[in-house]
């Protein structure tokens, strides 16, 4: 799909950070293709519901400007790393946790890669078990950011998502502005059960 080069002026002027825009009046999306993103989205939360309800030990969501992010834990699961060039399995050693981050887009629903998410988890007695970031994850059913942690104790802790705006360049010169700003979240109440998968 071909742009118009520059937003005409004005076109940012206005813009709900929100309620992210979905215009058919675009240069880059018709109506057609805004409902394909749309269908995309559902077929993605079905996983995701699928994965919060039937899968994991917990999970949760809520939007954030102009995301919808969500969480789920699990056990600590094995998985495929980069080692000198190569793909080398890695079951979790002393790892009991996995928490996911899912960031969606809050206008289609559809997975926003590219992002750079932190968590933070605290545990039941107010204490900071750590802060990392949860790099992208393949998964054969769906995407998400993620990592194994080391946790103290079972019990309901707090976690904290922060993600970065992302650096990847954005068609449409009507929808595409968005996605530039630093948000901060906040879960509290996540049920923890350590294990390994």
């Amino acid at each position: 799909m071909a742009g118009s080069g520059a937003p005409p002026r004005g076109k940012r002027e206005g813009m709900s950070t929100q309620n992210p825009p979905m215009d058919p009046s675009s240069s880059e999306a018709d109506a057609k293709q805004l409902e394909l993103a749309r269908r995309q989205g559902e077929a993605y939360r079905a996983a995701l519901d699928h994965m919060a309800q039937n899968v994991a030990h917990d999970g949760g969501m809520h939007p954030v400007d102009e995301y919808l992010v969500a969480y789920a834990i699990e056990e600590a699961e094995g998985m495929y790393m980069w080692e000198d060039g190569e793909l080398v399995w890695h079951d979790p050693e002393d790892e009991n946790l996995h928490v996911e981050v899912v960031v969606c887009d809050a206008s289609d629903g559809r997975f926003v890669p590219g992002l750079t998410v932190t968590a933070t988890l605290i545990d039941p007695d107010g204490n900071e078990v750590g802060t990392y970031e949860h790099p992208l994850l393949w998964h054969p059913m769906i995407y998400h950011y993620g990592r194994n942690w080391q946790v103290p104790s079972d019990g309901e802790y707090t976690l904290k998502v922060h993600i970065d705006p992302p650096t990847f360049h954005r068609h449409d010169e009507i929808n595409g502005c968005r996605f530039t700003k630093p948000v901060d979240t906040e879960f509290t109440g996540v049920k923890v059960e350590r294990g390994q998968d």
